[in-house]
């Protein structure tokens, strides 16, 4: 059986998702392919299953006429239901919600989408984001809604023994956009900063979309706080070779710190938490799969620069306590994220439908 995985961009979360589980189901006999509508940094990661870029109608009818779909899985822009079925699509359609940052965003543009979605979706699939299961039951409740936890490959994806960097290291991945709540991170640094004088911090984004009015206030905060110093700014960097920079911050003491607002699932999470690199986040809603109060990382309370701050030097300073989760986190990942219990999971959702 084909399967179609269709996305705007290929980045960020959603790139390593369709990445994880093409391989995965392929392992069970499902052959997945990808189709984004512009081109994207997450090109640069190797594939060994189709991937196609293009927003022409006439390319996209192509694809679909050659690709035999048993179902189609459309990440977030329910739009393109409509206009794969316009297109001469007749199998089954799977709305996808992988988030939309803000909680009013997702009911705004979830209540938009009733129409389309009633009219064409055969099933609903979120991984398990508290948020938007509601939404789901509230707005759909005549389509099936499936929830579980995206795949990742924690055999691949795993610790890398570095030589110990001689400072600490706070971590942080996202895109310059308010949700992001990238000055946080910046305002925590700088007040980490006075408690350990050789701090560094490393930020992990991708240019191409962050919000040029965000960016625009980046640099000029990163001046006024006076962090130019301790500052690496890693742009775009090749999923591969992520895990041991995330290896190197865990070694060195540091942490990876979420500040996001709201999250769906987020992958650097979970890869932080398979390098042995502890997790500091905010609770924001999607991370209650992966991250439990000091067992598999920490939260601390969104706009809590104080609360936030002594949580990070509880996780640095504790050794104990450290290496308690950074165990448990990596125990977490490889039970609650299995791509072989992904693929029973999806294999069960189109059996259903």
């Amino acid at each position: 059986m084909n399967v179609l995985f269709v996305y705007y961009v290929p980045s960020g979360g959603v790139e390593t998702l369709n990445r994880l589980r093409c391989r995965s189901l392929r392992d069970y006999g499902i052959n997945g392919h990808c189709l984004y509508y512009q081109w994207g940094a997450g090109m640069q990661n190797a594939t060994d299953f189709p991937v196609y870029v293009t927003r022409d109608d006439i390319a996209i009818k192509h694809i679909l006429d050659s690709g035999n779909y048993g179902a189609v899985v459309v990440t977030t822009d329910h739009g393109s239901l409509e206009r794969l079925r316009l297109l001469g699509y007749s199998g089954k359609l799977i709305l996808e919600i992988q988030g939309y940052g803000p909680k009013e965003v997702a009911r705004a543009q979830l209540t938009s989408a009733v129409p389309i979605v009633s009219a064409h979706a055969s099933a609903l699939l979120n991984p398990n984001t508290p948020h938007i299961a509601a939404l789901f039951r509230e707005l759909f409740p005549h389509i099936p809604p499936f929830h579980f936890n995206n795949c990742f490959d924690a055999g691949s994806f795993a610790y890398h023994a570095t030589a110990k960097p001689p400072h600490p290291i706070i971590a942080w991945m996202g895109r310059i956009e308010d949700n992001k709540n990238w000055r946080e991170f910046l305002h925590i640094g700088r007040q980490l900063s006075s408690y350990y004088p050789d701090l560094q911090l490393w930020m992990f984004e991708d240019p191409n979309i962050s919000v040029p009015a965000e960016r625009e206030q980046f640099l000029p905060l990163i001046t006024e706080l006076g962090l130019g110093h301790r500052l690496t700014i890693r742009s775009n960097v090749p999923n591969a070779d992520m895990p041991y920079y995330l290896s190197a911050v865990g070694d060195s003491g540091g942490l990876l710190l979420s500040t996001s607002k709201v999250e769906g699932a987020p992958y650097g999470i979970l890869e932080a938490m398979s390098c042995r690199c502890p997790v500091l986040t905010t609770d924001s809603d999607g991370v209650s799969t992966s991250v439990f109060h000091n067992v598999t990382g920490k939260f601390y309370v969104l706009g809590d620069i104080a609360h936030a701050v002594a949580e990070a030097r509880e996780l640095m300073d504790d050794t104990t306590l450290r290496e308690s989760i950074r165990a448990a986190a990596v125990q977490h990942v490889q039970a609650g994220f299995n791509r072989h219990l992904y693929a029973h999971h999806f294999i069960q959702m189109l059996n259903s439908i």
